[in-house]
């Protein structure tokens, strides 16, 4: 269970470095719908010891959260 765990969470490490680095064309909201996403998939991993449920439904309720976020001006 520990190597799952631990697998779930690299990958999803990984994938938030992906994503960041492919961002330079996208708007405001876009970076924060994948920001909110990443963090999302790693929180779900940590919080449901890697299940994939888990982080599949944090990446979504995260990407819903970072869509929201209005940056202030």
């Amino acid at each position: 269970m520990k190597l799952t765990k631990k697998l779930a969470i690299n990958t999803a490490a990984i994938a938030l470095v992906f994503t960041l680095t492919a961002c330079s064309g996208m708007s405001r909201q876009d970076k924060n719908t994948a920001v909110g996403a990443g963090a999302g998939a790693v929180l779900g991993a940590v919080l449901t010891g890697g299940s994939a449920v888990g982080t599949v439904g944090g990446a979504a309720v995260g990407g819903v959260i970072g869509n929201q976020v209005k940056p202030k001006h």
